[in-house]
């Protein structure tokens, strides 16, 4: 870190590679687009490399990435719901069962995913970060700028709203 706040672009380099599949992660949490997170999470990076000379050493890094990727990914989420048009697809999805060679896996990741989005966003962003990036609740307090307390609250609902809403994919499995 001392090493990219004299300016090392590769030591930043690395900073980045190290934090950018979790800031990928939370940006796609947020965005519900990978093609959107990636561009995000690299306006981020970006943004961070030219806010590095106000960086604190004293303070722990991750967070401070976080709360940058979080900040823009929430913005880029205001900037295209305002320009937000239907899209038309290629094809339309069938209300019915899945076809039958869909793995469990795939199953599950689509049944997750459509859970997510259905949380409100500071309930999925705390879930995200606490539970697939590992981030302690001071950590993502810090990020979302709110109480800790908030954020047990928030991770414990929305934990809470995800289990009711697999419920039935369990059942299906059993």
């Amino acid at each position: 870190m001392r090493s990219a706040l004299e300016g090392d672009g590769d030591s930043f380099g690395r900073l980045v590679d190290r934090y950018a599949l979790s800031a990928r992660r939370s940006a796609r949490a947020i965005l519900q687009d990978g093609d959107a997170a990636d561009d995000v999470v690299q306006d981020a990076m970006i943004s961070a490399w030219h806010a590095l000379p106000r960086f604190d050493l004293g303070r722990p890094f991750r967070p401070w990435l976080m709360r940058i990727v979080v900040n823009a990914a929430l913005d880029a989420r205001r900037r295209n719901h305002v320009r937000r048009a239907e899209q038309v697809t290629d094809m339309m999805e069938s209300p019915g069962a899945l076809p039958d060679h869909l793995t469990d896996a795939t199953i599950l990741r689509v049944a997750l995913d459509r859970a997510l989005a259905a949380l409100p966003e500071r309930q999925r962003i705390s879930v995200v970060l606490f539970d697939a990036e590992g981030y302690g609740h001071a950590e993502i307090a810090s990020i979302l700028n709110v109480p800790e307390g908030t954020v047990r609250s928030y991770v414990f609902h929305g934990r809470r709203t995800l289990r009711r809403a697999l419920a039935s994919l369990k059942e299906e499995t059993k």
